[in-house]
Order: structure tokens, then C-alpha cells, then sequence
């Protein structure tokens, strides 16, 4: 490993005065990247099985996804959503196709698409039903509302009152859904895999089971797919691994091959509640962000991605479960598709340190799951040599 610093001293410094400190960061400048693999200032390259925290799932810089912005930035970046662009409609069309056959609302994040969601539970329903139940363990993003959505009291500090109408259950419990469905309910907001949850896969008939309180009660039922959908898990979405249909999804992260964009798809049924003057995105379905969209889709078709995705998942769960049982570090192994969780008896900000040193970037979450989100483009070898750095790590450790 070099001796040279990963960070030059000028950009320390002007971070250090001029951004808000609000992220921990990794003391590593990074300026390029290709594929899984990243480049710091140095020349050191780096394995990236966690690439921008799940929005590279095509990996860095996708060549089609790339030709598609620079070919759209010299015709036409922004204009206002009160005009027409063929673009908007035809990636609107693209994922409605590969889903439910709804329609898109276009923004600009994962926050951003469940703050529309929200929103858009309140107006569908009648007046005086506004509470919506979400789950311990679940995460929906940063704003205001997102975060109340949100059952993780870490998140909530210092910033209360939060708002109000969110229930909270425990991920997996239909008893404790039903005790609090009541008169003013209007919704259910579930992820379908709990991604900063730690990969937590839903018990079996959870989601059915929440389906069917939905139609008994008539509540909207709201799939977060910000980190499952756009073939993530080896299918377009993940609610198509359960035969569970719901009435609204939101999905960003991988959406634009790490462009970014964010969008809530709802039947023609519910869509008109979001009526004209209720709701905006200034930018969601600008040009750039659907011309990378759609080269996205079209790459993953192209490339045969969703199947490759799943052999990739099949390889990890194999080395991974044998790893389990050979490793007593390892608790739990939990995989979909390319989401995977390895929780460990271990501080697991210490295994993703010792990762960066031997130059494989991971992540960890809950403090105890080694999170991966690898690109469906990693080759074998990539995928053999991100194994086995972690399997001599985690053995190490233990």
C-alpha cells in the first residue's frame, strides 16, 4: 500500500472550510472509475462491491448510460414539466412495462419519491385519514416526513416534533399491523427487503399478509423499492419475487445508472390524486436523467443483466454460506438477488476498515451487517477476488 497520502492536502483543506461537515468520509480521494473499480490520487485502484452506495448497479460509468447524457447535454438539459419531451414519456412507458402498468411521477431521490408517496396516501384517501404504518428496522430517506417515516430512533434526535401520522411495527409482525390499523389509517410503507435494515428478507406470507389488510381496509399499499428495484434482486422488482402487487412504489438509487433520478409509479386509478398543484419535482424527469434511464433499462435487456445478476447472487450465496460455516465470526447470511448481508459477531466498522486496506470497498450497517451491493456487470474474477479478500479478513478477525 502506498505511503503517499490518498487525499490531497488542498482538498482536505477545502472541505474542511468551505463544506458542511455532515458525512463521515473515507480519508481517500477518488478520480476515476470504471466498471468495479475505482482510482484514487494515487494510482491505487480499488475493488467496489458497495459502488455509490447502491445507485452504480450497471457499475462506474456504464458506457451506454454514459453516451446516452453526453449525447443528450449537447440538445437539451432542463426545461419545466409544463412542456412535453419524448424522453420523459418514453422511460414513463419503459417502467410501466416491466412492472404493474402504472404511471410515473419523475423526481430527483429516494426521499423525494417517498415524500410524494406520502403525499399522495393523504389525498387519495378521505379527509379524515392520514396515519400511515411503517417498520422498525425500515429507513426512507432524509427529509422531514421520510425521516418520521422512518422506525429508527437514531435518526430522530434533536430533530422533533416529527411529523405526525406514522405507526410503527415491528418488520414481519402482522398481529402488531392489525392492532394498529384504525378508522384514521390510510396506508401501509413497507420495503420489501430492508436494506439499511441489514438485507432483512420479509418472513414468509409477511407481505401477502399485508396485501390482504390493505384490501380488507382499504389502505394503500406502498412498496419502497428505492434500494430493490431496477434489478437489484435479479428481477425488475422486488415485490416480483413475492406475487405481491402494490398500489404505489418508489424507486431511485439504481434508476439512472448513477444519474441521478427518482420516481413513484401508481395505477391509473390512484395517479389523479396527485392533482395538478399539489405536487412537483423542478427537475424530476429532466432530460438528462430520463435519456440515462432509459439507456439503463435498455442496457440491462441488452446485456441479458437480470439473469447475470442472479448467477452472480448464486455464486456469492455459495461462498458465503460455506464461509458461515467454517467462520464462527459469521452469525447470519442473508442474499437477494445483489443484496447481500453478512451479520457478524464482530464491530463491523473494523472489517470494512481492514477492506479498505487491502483495497476492497464494503460497507456496514446496523453496526454488525457487512452490507454488499455489487454491480450486475462484475466479472468472475472480481467477484473471486472480492470473496476471498473478505473470507481472509473475517477469518482473520475471528
Amino acid at each position: 500500500m502506498s505511503t503517499e497520502p490518498s487525499i490531497a492536502e488542498d482538498v482536505r483543506e477545502q472541505f474542511s472550510r468551505y463544506v458542511v461537515p455532515n458525512y463521515g468520509r473515507f480519508p481517500v480521494e477518488l478520480v476515476r472509475g470504471e466498471g468495479s473499480r475505482v482510482w484514487d490520487r494515487n494510482g491505487r485502484r480499488y475493488l467496489d462491491l458497495f459502488p455509490g452506495w447502491g445507485c452504480n448497479l450497471l457499475g462506474h460509468c456504464p458506457p451506454p448510460v454514459v453516451e446516452a447524457v453526453q449525447a443528450q447535454v449537447g440538445q437539451l438539459i432542463h426545461v419545466p414539466n409544463t412542456w412535453y419531451t419524448e424522453l420523459q414519456g418514453r422511460w414513463a412507458e419503459l417502467l410501466s412495462n416491466r412492472s404493474f402498468g402504472g404511471q410515473a411521477f419523475f423526481c430527483n431521490s429516494g426521499a423525494e419519491a417517498n415524500e410524494a408517496a406520502i403525499k399522495l396516501a393523504r389525498l387519495h384517501s378521505p379527509k379524515d385519514r392520514f396515519k400511515i404504518i411503517t417498520f422498525t428496522g425500515g429507513f426512507h430517506g432524509r427529509t422531514l416526513a421520510a425521516t418520521a417515516a422512518t422506525a429508527q430512533v437514531k435518526y430522530h434526535e434533536g430533530i422533533g416534533p416529527l411529523m405526525a401520522g406514522f405507526r410503527y411495527a415491528p418488520f414481519g409482525d402482522l398481529e402488531a399491523v392489525h392492532k394498529l390499523v384504525d378508522e384514521q389509517t390510510c396506508a401501509i410503507l413497507v420495503e420489501p427487503v430492508q436494506g439499511e435494515g441489514g438485507v432483512q428478507l420479509p418472513p414468509s406470507g409477511f407481505l401477502e399478509g399485508l396485501r390482504a389488510t390493505c384490501d380488507e381496509h382499504e389502505l394503500l399499499l406502498i412498496f419502497d423499492e428505492v434500494q430493490t428495484g431496477c434489478g437489484r434482486t435479479g428481477e425488475w422488482f422486488a415485490y416480483q419475487h413475492f406475487g405481491v402487487l402494490p398500489d404505489v412504489m418508489t424507486l431511485a438509487k439504481s434508476l439512472c445508472g448513477g444519474i441521478a433520478g427518482g420516481a413513484l409509479l401508481t395505477t391509473p386509478e390512484i395517479a389523479p390524486s396527485l392533482r395538478p398543484g399539489m405536487h412537483a419535482a423542478t427537475f424530476g424527469g429532466n432530460p438528462i436523467a430520463a435519456a440515462a434511464g432509459i439507456a439503463t433499462i435498455e442496457m440491462i435487456e441488452a446485456e441479458g443483466l437480470l439473469e447475470r445478476a442472479q448467477a452472480l447472487s448464486d455464486y456469492f450465496r455459495g461462498r458465503f454460506e460455506a464461509l458461515r460455516d467454517s467462520c464462527s465470526l459469521i452469525r447470519e447470511v442473508r442474499i437477494l438477488g445483489l443484496m447481500i448481508g453478512l451479520e457478524v459477531d464482530a464491530d463491523g466498522s473494523a472489517v470494512v476498515q481492514r477492506c479498505l486496506e487491502e483495497g476492497l470497498l464494503v460497507n456496514c450497517t446496523q453496526e454488525r451487517v457487512i452490507r454488499l451491493l455489487p454491480a450486475m456487470t462484475l466479472s468472475d474474477d472480481e467477484a473471486e477476488e472480492g470473496c476471498h479478500i473478505l473470507e481472509r479478513i473475517l477469518k482473520d478477525l475471528s
